[in-house]
């Protein structure tokens, strides 16, 4: 399974926290030591809710369930879609939308709208309307496409959330714990952890550090993804066999 050792965090810079003055109480577990009026994070902690965050999200990517993974600040937007696409989970780098789960049927037509208009681009219609219309239905393509064309095979609730920022991404969060959604998240000295089910603390503001851990998760998911491709393949494997032997004895 993908994991970060000690040394790489630490290069990373994912124990610099925030100042003491902005801390969260419920981050004492996982605070080192203050220096120069800056909490630093204790990575052995960091490292051991990290791997138990990467097995758990291994294991639904195993079975075949979709992760949404939610990062919208600056620092963070790009690099959760680089890294997500390249292993086909939907994620939200733009505005978190309220009710994108609670009221997810929603969503879903928006969805329907999008895949719509889309079809109609590659199928010609938009060559047989209006000038006018093409521009009206082109725009509103283009801003669906932004909200919401990361999730559009999205098809149903998804098994869990990795979040970003739990304190930014806190409408996700909230709206995850009212469905019973397990939630995953990068948490850092001024957020709360006991609010998500499995907290990594971490420096969720440094690049370096977002990407270490992203690629650390994503390499778990990618394994669950092969292991169960694998398996299906074995079980293929084991069914022609028996399928031309029932034919012979037939």
């Amino acid at each position: 399974m993908a994991t970060a050792n000690y040394k790489e965090l630490l290069e990373a810079g994912c124990h610099f926290g925030h100042l003491t003055r902005k801390w969260n109480p419920n981050m004492a577990p996982y605070i080192f030591m203050e220096k120069n009026g800056i909490h630093i994070i204790d990575l052995n902690k960091t490292v051991a809710k990290l791997d138990e965050a990467s097995q758990a999200l291994k294991q639904i990517a195993k079975s075949g369930k979709k992760i949404l993974f939610v990062a919208t600040k600056k620092q963070a937007k790009e690099l959760t879609s680089q890294r997500v696409a390249e292993i086909n989970m939907p994620y939200v780098t733009e505005r978190w939308s309220g009710g994108m789960l609670t009221n997810f049927a929603t969503i879903r037509k928006a969805v329907r709208k999008l895949n719509s208009l889309e079809k109609m681009e590659k199928d010609g219609t938009f060559d047989k309307i209006s000038k006018r219309e093409r521009l009206h239905k082109s725009r509103q393509r283009d801003k669906l496409n932004k909200t919401i064309g990361s999730i559009s095979d999205l098809n149903r609730l998804p098994a869990a959330l990795f979040i970003v920022d739990i304190h930014k991404e806190h409408i996700a969060v909230s709206e995850a714990a009212k469905l019973g959604i397990p939630t995953f998240a990068i948490v850092d000295t001024n957020s709360n952890p006991n609010l998500v089910d499995f907290a990594i603390p971490a420096n969720d503001d440094s690049s370096a550090s977002l990407a270490k851990i992203l690629d650390v998760i994503c390499g778990s998911v990618s394994e669950g993804l092969e292991e169960r491709k694998a398996t299906k393949e074995a079980a293929k494997k084991t069914e022609k066999p028996a399928a031309e032997e029932e034919a012979t004895e037939a």
